[in-house]
């Protein structure tokens, strides 16, 4: 194996880009088919994940050599990594580090590849006989894989993945832990999927891997998504398909059909870089007087915390009703999609006012007050005919509502909502796993 403290080795190489943490690796842990794994100098929970200029197939019976590859490879797992990582997903991932590597936390890795489908292709026809290709599984099927090559990685049904009781940095790989990983793994498939397709392209399927933190003991997204791991057709044709199906399939490897899967892969690299894409849509909070700031600005921070533009103004569509649809033509007039939310108390006809004049969705939220709110609120419920405005009463409730809304176009915005209910699932999840051991050693000492 490479000295992989010799600085003039890829590995060991130092990224000097502006503003970027300089690592040097220091010695190798682990070493794949695709990829050396290396600790780093004086940074005992990180590691430096190293792609190679190879490509492989058939648990490595088909291998060859590929210059530029290993680029390709880091610059696209950095890009969904980090596409990944904004929309919430808990990843291993840190930073790219120089063309070929990335910064990833140090994790011991579960010996179980996660594979989604969405279309039946490639070994599952192979496992199903009678199954077409091409029929859709809705929802995306799950499947799991134990990693031995010496066994072309058998795949494992939930019981057996349990049965074999893995133990990881200390960690049961139990119930709970495969409940998480699953959930996980699904939707990070449909988060990919959805960004995929706003570029006109089909994930097929796709597969990933975990680990354990060696440090936290958290469960994360790991190893290295690139166009290795999944199946890619843009517009959803088979025949124009970008990955490494294309490889697999070739009876005879030249090098004219290598520099061909370069080109796809780095099509694919290319089409990534725009996963992390700008806000496609804002909240605008009309209030109708200065006292609704307090509502106001709990529905701006909650916006703020979806990564949602939002932007809070005062008038009153009973004392201002020129200049409230003046605010309300202005934010019409640059087309870029809003959700209005009203904050009027008392008699609330902004929200009525602002749905009557805008085809733009509108939601009332009244700041409704214990000694009239009971009143008050029907202004907000009881509206004219051929009017559209719903009432959310909850600030933080109206924000997620408007974010719903916008998320319909916006697919990093849609993938935020979508972490976050999982986020809040697998705390529940911990919560219960807690209060389960917490019982039965308060049995134990009973």
């Amino acid at each position: 194996m490479a000295d992989f403290r010799d600085a003039d080795n890829l590995v060991g190489s130092v990224y000097r880009g502006k503003d970027t943490p300089r690592y040097v690796a220091k010695d190798a842990i682990g070493e794949g088919k695709t990829k050396v794994i290396s600790t780093i100098v004086n940074q005992p929970g990180l590691v430096l994940v190293h792609s190679k200029d190879r490509i492989t197939a058939g648990d490595g019976a088909k291998s060859h050599a590929m210059e530029g590859k290993a680029a390709i490879s880091t610059r696209t797992a950095s890009s969904i990594f980090d596409f990944l990582q904004a929309a919430g997903v808990k990843t291993h991932f840190i930073q790219q580090h120089g063309d070929t590597d990335f910064v990833a936390r140090r994790c011991h890795m579960i010996p179980i590849e996660f594979v989604t489908r969405r279309v039946a292709t490639g070994s599952f026809l192979k496992r199903n006989p009678g199954v077409h290709e091409g029929y859709r599984f809705s929802p995306v099927k799950l499947e799991y894989f134990y990693k031995d090559d010496a066994n072309h990685d058998p795949q494992y049904s939930e019981e057996q993945v349990l049965a074999a009781k893995l133990n990881c940095a200390g960690q049961n790989i139990g119930q709970n832990e495969l409940d998480i990983m699953s959930k996980m793994t699904l939707l990070t498939f449909e988060i990919l999927e959805h960004a995929f397709a706003n570029l006109d392209c089909a994930l097929v399927d796709m597969k990933v891997e975990f680990g354990i933190d060696m440090e936290t003991k958290d469960i994360l997204l790991a190893d290295i998504i690139d166009s290795d791991s999944f199946r890619l057709w843009p517009s959803g044709d088979r025949r124009l398909m970008k990955d490494k199906q294309v490889y697999r399939e070739l009876a005879e490897v030249t090098p004219e059909a290598l520099e061909t899967i370069k080109t796809n892969f780095s099509w694919i690299a290319d089409r990534v870089q725009n996963f992390n894409t700008k806000p496609k849509g804002r909240v605008a909070v009309f209030m109708g007087s200065p006292t609704d700031e307090e509502t106001g600005r709990r529905i701006h921070d909650e916006c703020r915390r979806y990564g949602v533009p939002c932007e809070v103004r005062v008038t009153s569509a009973h004392k201002q009703t020129d200049n409230t649809l003046k605010l309300l033509s202005d934010y019409e007039a640059d087309g870029f999609p809003t959700v209005f939310i009203a904050v009027a108390g008392r008699s609330n006809g902004l929200g009525p006012v602002l749905s009557g004049n805008t085809s733009y969705p509108v939601i009332n939220c009244p700041p409704l007050t214990p000694e009239w709110g009971a009143q008050d609120v029907w202004s907000s419920l009881r509206l004219p005919s051929g009017l559209g405005c719903s009432t959310v009463t909850s600030p933080e409730a109206a924000a997620l509502a408007a974010a719903q809304m916008l998320a319909l176009n916006d697919h990093l915005l849609w993938a935020k909502l979508r972490t976050n209910q999982l986020n809040t699932w697998i705390e529940l999840k911990k919560a219960d796993a807690r209060m389960a051991l917490s019982e039965a050693a308060r049995r134990t000492n009973n």
